[in-house]
């Protein structure tokens, strides 16, 4: 079994207006012999911008914006910026995130030709109420119980609204085209979902439409072990290697203590990530030290970004909802580990 090795904590929340309640869940890509940190940036208030930090090393970080790089600018992320994931392709970087009205939680993006300047593209997921993709979802064959459980507005804002629109987040894309496809996953709760397209405008309502027509024929993951028994969701960027593609996803376990966020790993075919290599039977690495165990949410590794540095694996999360840290392990024992699952 591959050996986990906790590299501790990388940054912490400061006394500054944009990140004085935590820091947590970053993207992490590395560019220009640089690794890039946007992280997501907590105010008292609880709304969320996007900050920014650079690493000299996988661990060392030499340099800090003081100021967010990314903000809420529309109506439908008034009320933050969370989670962001990035990659590039052809090009052009991708910096997908989870837009917060104040209701609904929906998968955004935004694009940078420099990791400077960003363009923020929009929603990307389906805006839809719980009801109509129910109707949709159920028209062929019956859907896991725990999308009711999990999706009903009642459940999902904190009082009954008729504005709140079904939660569809962690919006991870694949860091190259597959058969000249966009490939990217998110998450209608509890499952992992694949999309694919030739181009980002054919996200159309009735493109969602007719996929939600289809949905199982797009579950790319379901819970299938004790510590992801709740619901499951995209972490990293996939990783291409000569076996597949690494997914480092999150796995959620409701206990008498609150839920567990542990960070774990699948392996999927390069050709089509629909079909299933092998999954960790066990977490990856779950939370074990105190800056993981106690936080503004305790118990939490949630895995957002990745590097890969010679046999490597380095993997950033937030921890606790209150800080960002890294683990390393060796990717090829891992594969090998994976391999035989």
């Amino acid at each position: 079994m591959a050996t986990i090795k906790k590299e501790g904590v990388l940054l912490e929340k400061t006394t500054l207006g944009f990140e004085n309640l935590g820091v947590m869940n970053p993207a992490v890509i590395k560019a220009d012999g640089k690794i890039h940190l946007f992280y997501r940036a907590v105010r008292q208030g609880n709304n969320s911008t996007i900050g920014y930090a650079r690493l000299s090393d996988p661990t060392t970080v030499e340099y800090r914006m003081d100021v967010p790089i990314l903000f809420p600018q529309f109506d439908y992320e008034s009320q933050g910026l969370e989670d962001p994931r990035i990659c590039q392709i052809d090009g052009l970087f991708y910096l997908s995130y989870t837009a917060f009205n104040g209701i609904s939680a929906l998968g955004a993006l935004a694009i940078s030709k420099d990791l400077i300047a960003f363009k923020k593209v929009g929603i990307m997921v389906p805006i839809i109420n719980f009801e109509a993709f129910r109707i949709l979802a159920e028209s062929r064959s019956k859907i896991n119980e725990k999308y009711v459980r999990y999706n009903n507005p009642y459940t999902q804002s904190r009082a009954a609204n008729e504005k709140a629109i079904l939660w569809d987040k962690n919006v991870v894309f694949f860091p190259r085209k597959i058969g000249g496809k966009f490939h990217f996953i998110h998450r209608v709760r509890p499952d992992i979902q694949l999309v694919r397209v030739n181009e980002l405008g054919e996200l159309t309502e009735e493109f969602w439409q007719n996929y939600f027509l289809h949905l199982n024929d797009w579950i790319m993951m379901t819970a299938k072990y004790p510590h992801e028994a709740s619901y499951i969701g995209g972490g990293c960027p996939p990783i291409e290697t000569a076996e597949g593609w690494l997914l480092i996803y999150h796995g959620v376990h409701d206990t008498i203590h609150g839920y567990i966020y542990s960070a774990c790993a699948a392996l999927f075919d390069l050709d089509n990530p629909l079909i299933e290599i092998g999954r960790l039977k066990i977490p990856l690495f779950s939370p074990e030290e105190e800056y993981e165990k106690t936080g503004f949410v305790n118990n939490v590794c949630f895995p957002t970004g990745a590097i890969v540095q010679n046999d490597t694996l380095y993997i950033y999360y937030g921890a606790a909802d209150e800080r960002i840290a890294c683990a390393s392990l060796s990717l090829s024992s891992l594969l090998t580990d994976l391999k035989t699952t």
